[in-house]
Order: C-alpha cells, then sequence, then structure tokens
C-alpha cells in the first residue's frame, strides 16, 4: 500500500525470529493484495468500482468495513471511508494491519519488539530488561528536530500522526491551521483512526480525543502553537 514497513525484535537472530518476522510480512503482503487501493485487482478496488458489494466482500475486508462504520460513527462525521467521494478505508487499514502484524509477532514467542509502518508505530514489551521502547515525534516544520520522546505505561504503545507537512491537504474536511497532529494509545487501529478523525475535527480535535480515555494527543499549529490532550504528559519521557 505504498508503504515502508520496518520491524525491531529484542532478541538474538535466530530461526524462531526470522519465521516471526515471514509471518508477520505475509499478513501484510496479503493485507496488500485484499485492501490496497493501488491495486486494480483488490476486493476494495473493485468496490470502489461496484463490482464488489458488502455482501460478497471476503473476511478481512469485512472487518475493515465493520471497523470502519464504528469509526464514522464515533468521528462525528469527521472520518470517512469515501475521501473524496471514492471508497477507500486506508484510513483505518495501515494501523489494523500493523497491529496484527505485532499480534503475529507475539504469537510467535517475540513479545518484545516494534513495528514501524511509514511513522506510525506498536511496540510490545520492551527493548531490553526493563526499558521501554521509545517513540520520537519530529517537528513538522523541521523533520530533523525532535518535540516529544514517547513511552510506554504498560508495555505497549500505539502512535500514529496525520498532518499536512509531507502530504498536504490529503485529509476529508481537515481544516486549516494544524500541521501535524498524534494522538498515542495501546492500539494502533484505535490511535491510526483517531488521529486522522482528529486531525479532520480541526478546532473539535483536542476535546474528542480528552474525551476517550484510552488517548492522548498533541498538535502542531501554523505559526508554532501547539497543544496537547490532558493525557499526554502521561507518555513523555524525554
Amino acid at each position: 500500500m505504498g508503504t515502508v514497513v520496518s520491524f525491531a525484535l529484542a532478541a538474538p537472530d535466530s530461526a524462531d525470529a526470522r519465521a516471526a518476522i515471514e509471518a508477520a510480512v505475509e499478513w501484510l503482503h496479503l493485507v496488500d493484495r485484499t485492501l490496497s487501493p493501488y491495486r486494480e485487482d483488490s476486493e476494495v478496488s473493485r468496490m470502489a468500482r461496484g463490482e464488489l458489494s458488502p455482501e460478497e466482500s471476503g473476511p478481512l475486508l469485512a472487518e475493515v468495513l465493520s471497523l470502519g462504520d464504528n469509526a464514522v460513527s464515533d468521528g462525528q462525521g469527521a472520518f470517512t471511508l469515501h475521501p473524496g467521494g471514492r471508497f477507500d478505508p486506508s484510513g483505518l487499514v495501515k494501523g489494523w494491519a500493523l497491529e496484527r502484524a505485532s499480534a503475529i509477532l507475539v504469537e510467535s514467542g517475540m513479545r518484545d519488539h516494534l513495528v514501524n509502518g511509514g511513522g506510525d508505530v506498536q511496540t510490545e514489551g520492551d527493548r531490553e530488561p526493563g526499558v521501554p521502547w521509545r517513540v520520537a515525534i519530529a517537528d513538522p516544520r523541521d523533520r530533523t528536530r525532535t518535540i516529544a520522546v514517547l513511552g510506554a505505561r504498560d508495555g505497549g504503545l500505539a502512535v500514529a500522526t496525520s498532518g499536512t507537512a509531507e502530504r498536504g491537504e490529503h485529509i476529508h474536511g481537515a481544516s486549516g491551521g494544524t500541521l501535524s497532529l498524534t494522538v498515542v494509545g495501546r492500539s494502533l487501529t484505535e490511535v491510526d483512526v483517531a488521529a486522522t478523525t482528529a486531525f479532520a475535527l480541526g478546532d473539535k480535535g483536542r476535546a474528542w480525543i480528552d474525551e476517550r480515555p484510552s488517548l492522548a494527543g498533541m498538535a502542531v499549529m501554523d505559526g508554532g502553537r501547539m497543544w496537547t490532550s490532558q493525557r499526554f504528559a502521561d507518555y513523555i519521557v524525554a
């Protein structure tokens, strides 16, 4: 789906570790074949062209449609599965797929790891004994500058960022003034959708995040202003 994915395992190189990564990669390739809007033969592309109905969708797309319906309902009209009027669930597929890849690693015995897909991150366990994984948030005005470093509170961390700094105005309904909005929590599926939703909500985004106890957020605004949600400081480690 046009995204580079990297894995970091806090484990010695071994046949088991390589097999775990291969299983996670196989899953991501399955998601790409089935759900990528960039592939003409994917179920997503076929549904967008009207060649496949929701009732005819396979189990992966059916799960995504269910998650998408919940996201649309929860997003106060800000989240959509039809950006620009065309069916495209990419706003939740990446986070969902990466979180599942992380779960595959856990199931394979590789509990301590980090999965990074285009800057959206899911971690589990520790980087080394007693030391949690850390995720740096770059300044959208200067990608060489770090504005926050986040760490897990309970052994796992999910971080997703939406914004215009790199891709321009690409989010349905996004209002001007916000360069980037980062959401942090436990589930990358949840925070990926939340980052898109809160960004599109504009001035209402911070209040929307604060209403959800499982989430925290931070935004960088045009002109250098910033805001953080009520629980964001709980995740800052440096």
